[in-house]
């Protein structure tokens, strides 16, 4: 995969996630706060975007979501379930 590949799916995964997201809020703020690991004003942020805006925020050359794994609860909860899951098949 060369740089301009790179650079055209960091800007995909950022154009689908900030539909994602302002649907999300749009539907149930607080649940979507939650998810996505927003603050309020940043959820407000993001709903009221236009979608010129959400484009041209997505065109940016840098990822705008992040993996939250350095959460220690959500990085145990995931590797606890996974435990379980391979406990569960012996």
């Amino acid at each position: 995969m060369n740089t301009n590949d790179m650079l055209n799916e960091i800007r995909d995964a950022n154009l689908n996630y900030l539909m994602l997201a302002r649907q999300m809020i749009q539907a149930d703020r607080a649940s979507a706060i939650f998810r996505l690991g927003l603050s309020a004003e940043l959820a407000d942020l993001i709903e009221s975007l236009s979608s010129a805006q959400v484009v041209r925020l997505a065109s940016t050359n840098m990822m705008l979501s992040r993996f939250r794994f350095d959460d220690q609860a959500i990085l145990g909860m995931l590797t606890r379930h996974r435990s379980e899951e391979h406990t569960s098949e012996l």
